[in-house]
């Protein structure tokens, strides 16, 4: 994708509360005014990077861009998730990201378990695809 790799930065906010609750998946919101901040032109699906809270340690990310077909949402978002473990919420943190490729594009599930399985299958893909040497490097990067 052209816009790759896309460099963003903001405030985690709640979100629909869906991630933890029903997914079993946690994922850290950007607000409005940050999702408002992405190009217009960056086709909505689900991504991969390299993010961190605050000035913690970088983490493999995979991140959603768009409306989540699933749950009909009528607003724009973008979720990301973290793969790693945390104990603590970081609401109102920084959270920093690098968009560095892209898995597939946004689509409807018939049932929750459908998602679930979707979402845990992009979740390997990208740990999978940022161990290749042009994707590592970005971990590395002075954005963090």
């Amino acid at each position: 994708m052209k816009n790759l790799p896309y460099f963003c930065r903001g405030e985690v906010v709640r979100g629909f509360g869906r991630g933890s609750k029903e997914l079993g998946i946690r994922t850290a919101n950007f607000s409005e005014e940050a999702v408002d901040s992405f190009p217009s032109d960056l086709s909505t699906g689900i991504y991969y990077g390299w993010g961190c809270i605050g000035t913690g340690d970088v983490h493999k990310v995979v991140l959603s861009i768009g409306w989540n077909p699933y749950y009909k949402n009528v607003k724009k978002s973008v979720e990301t998730h973290i793969i790693h473990t945390f104990n603590e919420d970081f609401y109102g943190e920084v959270l920093s990201i690098i968009i560095v490729g892209y898995i597939r594009p946004e689509q409807n599930f018939d049932c929750l378990d459908a998602l679930i399985a979707a979402i845990q299958h992009d979740i390997d893909e990208a740990k999978n695809l940022l161990d290749l040497p042009e994707h590592q490097k970005f971990k590395d990067d002075n954005f963090f």
